[in-house]
């Protein structure tokens, strides 16, 4: 995975089937700069169990250029690239808010990272719901995911259940 580059915008792209690292390799020699996230997915094979890293997003990897430039169009042309995704005769950019969330859940070479389990004592800012934005300390996990946080409501200490993804762990927070 690369560093981010001043004034580039990122973009979908699309590559034929099973192509992605002669997609992404072709686009590194015309110092295009690219993003696969990958997983890792774990099949049969034979009686054996094999793990391999597969795209996140099946068929698509995303790049990045600067739109002055103008020369996007050589994408489309790149072995292993089918187009670049398109709304009229202009690609759509990317929000930098969705590719940066992605690169920090991704290790330097761009394999997903297991998300970070909580624990009890975790310090965690809500993320959505009237208590959005409020810094809390888990409690409890349930066995359904629902997790037990404790709130400082007006100076008293009050017990709230949340669904995992509504919340953040805050780092550094004492």
């Amino acid at each position: 995975m690369q560093h981010f580059r001043a004034g580039n915008t990122w973009f979908l792209a699309q590559f034929k089937p099973n192509c992605h690292k002669m997609a992404e390799r072709n686009l590194h020699r015309q110092d295009f700069q690219t993003f696969l996230p990958l997983h890792e997915e774990t099949k049969r094979r034979s009686g054996r169990f094999i793990s391999t890293l597969r795209p996140l997003f099946t068929g698509y990897l995303f790049v990045a250029f600067d739109t002055a430039n103008g020369g996007w169009r050589a994408i489309n042309n790149t072995y292993g690239v089918t187009r670049l995704v398109s709304f009229g005769d202009q690609p759509q950019p990317v929000p930098l808010d969705l590719i940066s969330r992605l690169m920090l859940r991704c290790d330097a070479g761009g394999k997903l990272l297991p998300p970070r389990i909580l624990q009890p004592g975790d310090a965690v800012r809500l993320t959505s719901g009237p208590f959005a934005e409020f810094v809390a300390t888990v409690e409890k996990i349930s066995p359904d995911q629902r997790v037990w946080v404790l709130l400082d409501l007006m100076g008293r200490t009050t017990r709230v259940a949340v669904q995992a993804e509504a919340l953040q762990v805050v780092c550094g927070f004492s």
